[in-house]
């Protein structure tokens, strides 16, 4: 399906009214009654794309009835700022990227960082090679304990071209950051890049000062990084690059090594620990912010969905505990991806809705930033040089050069386009278990809720803010953004 680019002037509908424009005082009503509501759309079976479908106006709310669908919004009750939603670019995405005609390029960089596209505002990228590339390397000779060798040539060729221009337009509002998936293979008891392996402790202090390297070199090409984690999946010995630490290792590496590391040569970059499940995540926790000085050095704690490979549901209420017990410890959601890629399924809608309940449970548990994986992979799911073919959002044709838009696109869009950094998640809550949602506050005023309708029904709500309330209609199968 090819993407319209949102157009229709989404962004200059958002200037609502002047009761948005000027901020929201406490001691008045949210909002005043004759408000208007923005309303956009995706919708199963129909040509809804993050399209406008409506503007409503509140009025004055009753009690509502048990037979009513509701969702309630209290602005007075706000929790986390929101550090921004987006996706990595990995050198795969690159390398798909570079095939692409110079029109088509411009199009996919709009689509994703534009204020006309989905406006993404976060960024990860990693550290040497991950599984998503044509195939392993390092920055280095192998066996250079010295890292006099250390040179990012490599990326130079697809994945720092891609990075630069996704940083250009999305501008100041992008959060950029970076994530190890192996060591060099000489570094490890394995002596492998892939199938797990621990870190020797000899080269504990040289892994460290590799991560600095990184950071200097990529920073001296003009692509300020925020922050890194220590390790991707520090638990899964996978076929491709991986490494194992347990949460006793990781909590020295970070208190003895990189932590003091990082903070003498790059000041204060923000450490992320675990990126890994939310299965193991408050273990994790416990561990390494029960320890003082290694807590010190740790921003905060990433975690990816993929606990459900054990054939359970997603552990969302893992996340609520970790945000519970450390309130002082940020937490972000570093990956996730729908994996068995299967060419016939490009348009299968429930790879979309997979997003919108994951990101709706993560926001509402505490998290602040939520970054998909790849942002582009080819016509098979990669390239993935251990065959580890998945699905992203976009995905382009090489033969053709088109360019196939997700309903995980769409999706997430409806939280990455209208929700901004420093955002304020709102207190929200619906009535019925067929509809999900999440609100948050914009730093212009603006609230933001949306609203998702993972049932067969076409169903009727009513949007209840303090005193106001709007009545909306949300198709079956169908996520919703309203702007107010």
């Amino acid at each position: 399906m090819k993407n319209k680019f949102l157009g229709m002037g989404l962004l200059s509908l958002l200037s609502l009214s002047a009761w948005a424009q000027q901020g929201r005082d406490a001691g008045k009503a949210y909002p005043a009654i004759g408000s208007k509501v923005q309303v956009y759309t995706t919708a199963d079976n129909s040509q809804l794309r993050l399209s406008r479908t409506g503007e409503l106006t509140f009025s004055e709310s009753k009690q509502p009835l048990e037979t009513e669908f509701s969702v309630f919004v209290e602005p007075q009750k706000t929790f986390q700022t929101i550090l921004g939603i987006g996706g990595a670019i990995t050198d795969a995405s690159a390398e798909v990227f570079a095939k692409l005609s110079p029109a088509k390029q411009k199009e996919l960089l709009n689509a994703y960082y534009s204020k006309d596209g989905i406006d993404y505002s976060l960024i990860r990228t990693t550290i040497h090679s991950s599984d998503f590339a044509s195939g392993s390397y390092t920055y280095i000779k192998e066996g250079d304990k010295s890292l006099k060798s250390f040179s990012i040539d490599h990326d130079k060729k697809y994945r720092i071209p891609l990075l630069k221009q996704a940083l250009k337009t999305a501008g100041s509002d992008v959060t950029f950051y970076v994530s190890p998936w192996s060591p060099p293979a000489f570094m490890k008891d394995n002596k492998n890049m892939l199938k797990g392996g621990k870190l020797l402790p000899e080269y504990y202090q040289t892994w460290a000062d590799y991560y600095v390297k990184f950071i200097k070199a990529y920073e001296k090409e003009g692509m300020p990084i925020w922050g890194l984690s220590v390790q991707n999946e520090p638990m899964a010995t996978q076929t491709w690059e991986s490494c194992i630490y347990t949460a006793e290792e990781e909590r020295d590496f970070l208190k003895n090594y990189l932590g003091p590391t990082i903070r003498k040569e790059l000041g204060d970059k923000k450490i992320i620990v675990w990126d890994h499940n939310r299965d193991l995540m408050n273990q994790r926790a416990n561990v390494i912010f029960g320890d003082p000085e290694a807590s010190k050095y740790a921003w905060g704690m990433g975690f990816h969905w993929y606990e459900t490979w054990a054939g359970g549901k997603p552990m969302f209420d893992n996340v609520r505990k970790v945000a519970e017990a450390y309130p002082d410890k940020k937490l972000i959601f570093t990956e996730g991806c729908v994996e068995k890629f299967d060419a016939t399924r490009f348009q299968y809608w429930p790879n979309g809705e997979r997003y919108g309940e994951q990101m709706i449970n993560d926001f509402n548990n505490g998290t602040v930033g939520w970054t998909d994986w790849n942002i582009l992979l080819d016509e098979k799911g990669g390239p993935n040089h251990v065959g580890n073919f998945c699905f992203a959002p976009v995905h382009v044709d090489t033969a053709t050069g088109e360019i196939i838009y997700t309903p995980s696109y769409y999706y997430i869009g409806h939280f990455s386009k209208f929700v901004r950094p420093e955002a304020k998640r709102v207190s929200t809550v619906a009535s019925r278990s067929q509809l999900l949602s999440t609100s948050f506050l914009n730093p212009d005023g603006k609230m933001v809720t949306v609203v998702m309708n993972g049932s067969d029904n076409n169903i009727t709500y009513n949007l209840i803010i303090g005193t106001s309330k709007t009545v909306a209609e949300i198709p079956a199968h169908a996520i919703q953004t309203l702007i107010y």
